[in-house]
């Protein structure tokens, strides 16, 4: 029984949010000026695209890790195409002449990247994993949200951060410099939590 709850519990989480997500990361490559980019403007997409359907389709299928593990592996990529798109704009700034424009543009989209990446990354990460904090009385250990701070460290019945909790911890981590009503709990949260904020700014 306890088996076939915690299955029907993984079938029962939505990774499409997170997939769109990181999808969008990827497209937003393409509008990139060339100051920022390395290689043929559709490889991040195409990249990302190709591990994203057999991602969903372990997912579906019931492969659970081996769809999570192809996650951590789009995650890794996508990290390493944002952090190199922050050095090329801080990089290239001099060689761009009067072009604010196209500064401010990359700039806009460089952030919104982040903010999406890091956000995917909490969801990813927090409570091992989506399916973990779906559970009943799942304890809270990297992220301690309001609604759960007010079950004394349980998650609040009939409640379990989403997505869009996440992606609001991560652009107020990056907008304020750091998360305004959730406290970062574990030293893996506060590792992934501390290079935001450079990264955005």
């Amino acid at each position: 029984m306890d088996r076939e709850r915690i299955a029907r519990t993984r079938r029962g989480v939505r990774r499409w949010p997170a997939a769109v997500a990181l999808l969008s990361v990827g497209v937003s490559y393409i509008a990139l000026s060339g100051y920022v980019t390395f290689g043929p403007r559709a490889w991040l997409p195409g990249f990302m695209t190709v591990l994203l359907i057999p991602l969903l389709v372990a997912h579906a299928k019931g492969h659970y890790r081996l769809a999570r593990g192809i996650g951590f592996v789009l995650l890794v990529v996508t990290t390493a195409s944002v952090i190199l798109r922050v050095f090329f704009l801080v990089s290239t700034i001099s060689a761009r002449g009067a072009s604010a424009s196209s500064v401010l543009v990359d700039a806009i989209l460089i952030w919104v990247s982040t903010v999406v990446t890091f956000a995917v990354w909490y969801w990813e990460i927090d409570g091992g994993g989506p399916a973990e904090r779906r559970m009943d009385a799942h304890a809270s250990e990297d992220f301690l949200f309001p609604q759960i701070d007010q079950q004394d460290g349980k998650r609040a019945l009939g409640w379990a951060p989403g997505f869009l909790d996440y992606l609001f911890l991560a652009y107020n981590t990056s907008a304020a410099f750091s998360p305004t009503d959730t406290p970062v709990l574990s030293r893996r949260a506060k590792l992934l939590t501390n290079p935001t904020c450079p990264l955005s700014h």
